[in-house]
């Protein structure tokens, strides 16, 4: 599929592409394994020299067809489906990263995503130095060490909105020779599209608004196919693999090699794969995903505008409003629209917030974010709740912040919601 096309055209045609006869719709090849005439066959496959398809924890024709559309939605060259978010957040970092070695990471970003960096990697031996998002190119160049290996970040940090300067970032990563990484979940790339602003590498929890109705759990790594491996610092890219009898990724693969690498060497060993069915179900979401933001970030708007004029909220935390700190940045790197989800905070500090969450009664308290039904949550008491008061005071998440994930249900009915809410703690 041409990426002249228009990216809306891009999320309903873009990675398949029937044959005559062949199903309209991706099918589901709900099998692990597949058959080959000879043992010459094979061997090719197993030592990387043809391509295809022979056990589903490598690769599979439904979950192929999905990263192909994704990878052609965020511009890239290809791309990886993990079993979760998570694993494409681990999996990205691991993939040119050994033990003793240093990532920089924003400290706006998702809760699991710090405690995977904060704890679990670093007992792996991979040393994190958390950032603030806002903080100058000379306080980011002052971060890095010698062993750094590259930048991690969010577009759109999860749940405090802060919006990245990728451009900034990029360049500080790139005057070091190393990649930026930066997860693109909220925004997804129908409203922001990190490669055009020197971004490396995408990740996204696909669990969110891709599959959008809270189904299927997944996560994707895009490779921008942009990066010079070759300056010295990946020898995991530029040396010999001996498990694959001596393969050089970027000699064999050029462009490709990082994500030739994620997926031939750590989805091997990790096995962190999507099942075919999610990865069906995932492909159904990202079909309407165009419609589905335009809608989400209508309602968000409107949410917001309604909130920050009302006399029990205390502040509202929404890049789409112009009293948004990050509201230039979010016109000149999403000028469509963000996201649907607003952090705000009721008066009356963290009790308020509670009975302000549990008095409504069309959004639902769950542990979810960003599908098609308007849900709440209390972060520092669920997805933060393994930061101490002094973390989450640096991931820019307050006792009293609320995260209110705006669906795509009629306008009208979400802030009569609100309003009844407002009523029962007056």
């Amino acid at each position: 599929m041409s990426q002249e096309y228009h990216i809306n055209t891009r999320c309903l045609q873009s990675g398949y592409e029937p044959g005559n006869g062949d199903p309209r719709v991706v099918p589901i090849y709900q099998s692990t394994t597949f058959t080959y005439d000879s043992a010459d066959t094979m061997g090719k496959l197993f030592d990387l020299e043809v391509a295809g398809d022979f056990y589903t924890r490598l690769s599979n024709p439904t979950s192929g067809a999905v990263e192909r559309k994704i990878a052609a939605l965020e511009g890239g060259i290809g791309a990886l489906l993990t079993s979760a978010g998570q694993a494409a957040s681990m999996i990205s970092v691991l993939n040119i990263c050994r033990s003793g070695d240093h990532v920089i990471s924003s400290a706006s970003i998702y809760g699991g995503t710090y405690n995977l960096f904060h704890k679990t990697m670093r007992e792996m031996g991979i040393d994190f130095t958390f950032v603030d998002p806002k903080a100058s190119e000379e306080e980011l160049s002052a971060a890095f060490r010698d062993n750094t290996r590259l930048v991690f970040a969010e577009t759109l940090a999860n749940p405090t909105l802060v919006v990245l300067d990728i451009e900034k970032f990029a360049r500080v990563a790139h005057a070091h020779n190393v990649p930026l990484i930066v997860d693109n979940t909220f925004p997804t790339p129908v409203n922001c599209r990190p490669f055009e602003f020197g971004a490396d590498i995408v990740v996204h929890s696909t669990t969110k608004y891709m599959d959008g109705h809270a189904t299927a759990v997944g996560g994707v790594i895009v490779d921008s196919g942009n990066f010079n491996w070759k300056n010295g610092k990946f020898p995991e890219l530029t040396e010999p693999d001996e498990s694959y009898h001596g393969i050089i990724y970027t000699e064999q693969f050029g462009e490709a090699a990082y994500i030739v690498k994620a997926r031939t060497h750590l989805m091997r060993d990790i096995g962190a794969v999507i099942s075919p069915n999610n990865a069906f179900l995932l492909n159904l979401g990202l079909e309407t995903l165009f419609l589905r933001m335009e809608r989400h970030c209508s309602n968000a708007q409107a949410v917001a505008e309604y909130l920050e004029q009302h006399e029990l909220i205390e502040w509202v935390n929404y890049p789409g409003l112009k009293s948004h700190e990050g509201y230039e940045l979010a016109q000149k790197y999403m000028p469509g629209g963000t996201c649907g989800v607003i952090s705000f905070g009721v008066k009356g500090g963290r009790d308020k917030a509670a009975q302000f969450m549990e008095a409504l009664k069309l959004a639902k308290i769950v542990i979810h974010v960003a599908d098609a039904r308007t849900c709440v949550l209390h972060p520092a008491s669920t997805t933060h709740r393994q930061l101490n008061d002094q973390q989450l005071a640096e991931a820019g998440i307050s006792p009293d912040l609320l995260r209110f994930s705006v669906g795509i249900e009629h306008i009208n009915d979400i802030i009569a919601d609100l309003e009844q809410a407002f009523a029962a703690i007056r």
